[in-house]
């Protein structure tokens, strides 16, 4: 078997069927039906004389020669990714697509009319913009761009720190009486405010676990607890009062990150430049030094 002379796109098939272990998963993953996933590769099979996955009850298993063409294709979507990169580096111009990762409540908190003065002033640009408290891996191009609260970038990026965000406690106005709290569902991934809040003995009175921030927001604000929240979203609320000063040591800084290969894509620095200005008048919300105490 040559894999020189196996096409990409059956390459692409090969390896979303190993990672996911189903025709099912390498559909949603590469955005095509199931029945399309088992016509190429019982094709490629037959081109190539040999069967590339086992077919178990439990899923779909690469054999020898299907695990060695999902390394391959491992191999060659991270050159193609690499090349990607660096032309884009290359690209000055202030058109095309960026795509832009950041968390829900930065989005919705302040993001959104930052990204939409960003595109009355750059028109040719079109953002996509993906939402997700998860890490993202800008060396795949899972985005050119991620805007996260994070004290400890990565070391495989590049950027600039545009800002502290700070938080504090809150509680709904109606039930501020409350002994209740509000909190993040392991699967937010906050481990820091999980330390917080079991430090402070009220953990266990954590009654309303969420995976978002907005999650945890709309609970307060519904009066199912106290929680701790990022000045800039809850100082907005006008059914929630402060139940805190800022708390030191949630504090957490602001990031733009994008990969080192992508740091000079006039497009990339456009953002950059027009977010780190227009984050300066934005700098007493995220300290939260703008709410009445």
């Amino acid at each position: 078997m040559n894999e020189k002379g196996v096409p990409w796109e059956d390459l692409k098939i090969v390896q979303a069927i190993a990672d996911s272990g189903s025709l099912a998963g390498a559909g949603r993953t590469l955005g095509i039906s199931h029945a399309t996933v088992f016509r190429r590769l019982g094709a490629l099979e037959s081109r190539l004389g040999v069967r590339l996955f086992e077919r178990h009850r439990t899923g779909y298993v690469p054999t020898l020669a299907g695990d060695d063409l999902a390394t391959t294709a491992a191999r060659v979507a991270l050159d193609i990714e690499a090349v990607e990169r660096r032309l884009m580096g290359r690209d000055a111009r202030l058109s095309g697509t960026l795509r832009v990762t950041t968390t829900d409540t930065l989005l919705m908190g302040m993001l959104s009319d930052e990204l939409a003065g960003f595109q009355r002033t750059y028109p040719h640009i079109v953002l996509e913009v993906e939402v997700s408290n998860r890490t993202y891996d800008l060396s795949r191009r899972d985005a050119d761009v991620a805007i996260r609260p994070t004290s400890a970038p990565p070391e495989t990026l590049i950027g600039r720190q545009v800002g502290q965000i700070a938080q504090a406690v809150y509680v709904s106005r109606c039930h501020r009486e409350t002994s209740g709290w509000v909190g993040p569902d392991p699967h937010l991934g906050y481990p820091v405010l999980e330390r917080w809040m079991a430090r402070q003995g009220v953990d266990a009175q954590c009654r309303y676990h969420v995976d978002s921030m907005l999650g945890m927001l709309a609970g307060v604000r519904s009066g199912m607890g106290r929680g701790v929240l990022p000045c800039y979203l809850a100082d907005m609320a006008d059914d929630l009062i402060r139940a805190s000063e800022p708390l030191p040591e949630l504090q957490a800084e602001l990031w733009l990150l994008t990969h080192p290969d992508l740091r000079n894509t006039a497009r990339v620095q456009a953002l950059f430049a027009y977010l780190s200005d227009s984050l300066k008048a934005r700098q007493a919300s995220l300290l939260g030094t703008t709410a009445a105490s």
